[in-house]
């Protein structure tokens, strides 16, 4: 079930700090911080470790909307627009209860991780690092941001070359909002210059 509301400003935060060393030269850190605001939307991508194009196959596809499933329950949460690429996805998702969008990551990476592994003939046992560590998130912050986010991810497979038109790519929420309206014929939309999609 997709909504569309309107959500709180907010972003991410991210802090720098300085130190001295033992030879009085300056250390710059960073220190990474992710903002939770409860029940507020937040763009995710992730990506395959090394970018490897495993979701060319549709069955990790299959397995990977099984395992958001098996999460949701776990973690009850709206997915307000999605995209999968052969290396990364993209989603806007709103958590609905006491849950965040990093629980909803925590568990569904290994989750993944665990049940891909057995299809492909990997014991438990085996190590296997599918998902690059980190993920990037953002805040929605108001309606036009929620538009631009999910433009981008409707768009992103045309962005990436793999279709020339988005209602041509399965693996997204595209045709839902289009039945909704957000999509008139011969929309267009351009990529905001000024906007950092995690990718």
């Amino acid at each position: 079930m997709f909504c569309r509301s309107r959500f709180e400003r907010d972003g991410l935060g991210l802090w720098s700090c300085f130190k001295h060393d033992l030879h009085g030269c300056i250390i710059c850190c960073m220190n990474f911080r992710r903002y939770y605001i409860p029940r507020s939307a937040v763009f995710i991508t992730q990506v395959v470790q090394d970018r490897e194009p495993v979701f060319r196959n549709s069955q990790y596809v299959s397995l990977l909307r099984e395992i958001l499933h098996n999460v949701k329950e776990l973690h009850p949460f709206s997915m307000l627009g999605y995209v999968f690429l052969p290396e990364h996805f993209h989603t806007i998702l709103q958590p609905t209860e006491e849950s965040n969008f990093s629980d909803i990551m925590h568990s569904l990476k290994p989750n993944f991780t665990k049940e891909y592994k057995k299809l492909i003939g990997l014991s438990p046992s085996q190590s296997m690092k599918f998902w690059q560590k980190r993920f990037w998130d953002h805040v929605i912050r108001d309606d036009r941001d929620f538009e631009n986010h999910l433009h981008y991810i409707h768009f992103n497979p045309v962005k990436h070359g793999y279709v020339t038109d988005p209602r041509d790519w399965k693996d997204s929420s595209y045709i839902e909002w289009e039945k909704r309206g957000l999509y008139p014929p011969a929309f267009k939309w351009e990529e905001p210059k000024d906007v950092d999609w995690g990718e």
